[in-house]
């Protein structure tokens, strides 16, 4: 919208500098211009509606230029309250992670009780361990996600 009203503005500055250098279009009943190998002829007031028309693309092309800096504007701040929000939420989370890090440091560790015998398993002497072995089953046997038939045909 920016350039569209920067292009209307210079359109009719463009128009207003070309009948301003006509020397006889003040001074006669008719004016002629020529725009692009075409010949145009203005009574006077056809000459004064001409300017009325250039001052309305004057005015369109402004109003164009302010609503499209208006809505950049509103864009940017926007996008500057979103990165503040974004930054403040950050500080938060960071705090918060310094807060709980303190507490973390002062705070003396949980007791881990797993076997549940009322003593800290990491003062516990954990020497190894018995193996416990499992008898096998014959007919329980898994191939491929799938029971495997036995011998006796279960």
């Amino acid at each position: 919208m920016i350039v569209l009203g920067l292009l209307l503005i210079v359109l009719a500055g463009a128009a207003v500098i070309a009948v301003s250098w006509d020397e006889t279009a003040a001074s006669t009943a008719t004016a002629s211009f020529t725009v692009f190998d075409r010949t145009f002829q203005f009574t006077q007031l056809e000459f004064f509606f001409a300017g009325v028309a250039t001052g309305a693309v004057f005015l369109l092309g402004l109003a164009m230029l302010l609503a499209g800096m208006r809505r950049s504007a509103v864009h940017r701040k926007r996008l500057r309250d979103s990165r503040l929000e974004a930054r403040d939420r950050v500080a938060r989370l960071e705090e918060e992670k310094r807060e709980l890090e303190r507490k973390l440091e002062t705070a003396p560790a949980p007791a881990v009780d797993r076997d549940r015998d009322g003593i800290d398993d990491r003062n516990e002497d954990t020497g190894p361990h018995p193996r416990v072995d499992v008898p096998r089953q014959g007919n329980d046997q898994l191939v491929a996600g799938r029971h495997q038939r036995t011998m006796d045909g279960r």
